[in-house]
Order: structure tokens, then sequence, then C-alpha cells
């Protein structure tokens, strides 16, 4: 099983971040980090690197679940969505919960999981 979720659309990075955005919301999803890789390694060391960014997605009734469910899983929150652009197209892929939790070794999590990769799946799939 995969780490992640992608698609790839026709849409440059910025485009993409909108439509994602907006899909993620209808799922009850904030973005909480936004972090623009491409600018940080720019600015921190005069590297030039393609459009690549990452969203830190938070669902918060799904979160204080989680947490309550399992008072270290901070460690892995909030679920990171990533976008990096390519000639005119921009890949978008979502984490696993599913294959992140697995390691957590908690039952309740999985199940938790499980309804947060059907809400972040179905959010991919209408961009």
């Amino acid at each position: 099983m995969e780490y992640y979720v992608n698609k790839t659309i026709v849409a440059d990075i910025e485009k993409a971040t909108e439509i994602i955005k907006s899909e993620l919301q209808k799922e009850g999803f904030g973005i909480v980090t936004q972090f623009d890789v491409n600018k940080a390694l720019k600015e921190k060391m005069d590297v030039d690197f393609r459009p690549y960014r990452i969203l830190g997605a938070c669902n918060p009734p799904f979160a204080l679940k989680s947490i309550n469910a399992e008072d270290k899983i901070g460690t892995l929150l909030p679920c990171n969505v990533m976008l990096q652009e390519f000639d005119g197209k921009t890949e978008i892929a979502v984490i696993n919960p599913v294959t992140m939790m697995q390691s957590v070794k908690n039952e309740e999590m999985l199940k938790i999981a499980k309804e947060i990769a059907e809400k972040l799946n179905r959010a991919l799939s209408k961009v």
C-alpha cells in the first residue's frame, strides 16, 4: 500500500493549490500550514527548484478524535498535501493516513484513519 494517493492536472501550482484547497474545505479541512519549498531553497541556499509546495490540512473534529484516541498522534498531524509543477501540469499527492497508522498499532486510530482517507481521496478525486 502506497503512503500517498496522487493525481496530475493541467494547471500551474497556483491554480492547483486553489482547487485542492477548495475541495478539501468541502470535506471539512482547513489549511493550517503552507510551505513553499522552492522559495525556501532559493532564500536559504540560493538553489533554483521547481514549484513545490506542502500544505498542512486539518479537519478539527477528526484531529480532536485522533488526539483523544492516541495522545502522541500530534507527531503525525496535520495531513500533508504535496503539489509539484512540471511543464504546465501539477501533481497533487495526499497522504494515505491508513498506511501511516499501521505503525501506531491502535485499532481506534485505524478506524479514524480510514474515515480521513475517504475524505482526502474524495477531495482529490474532484480536482
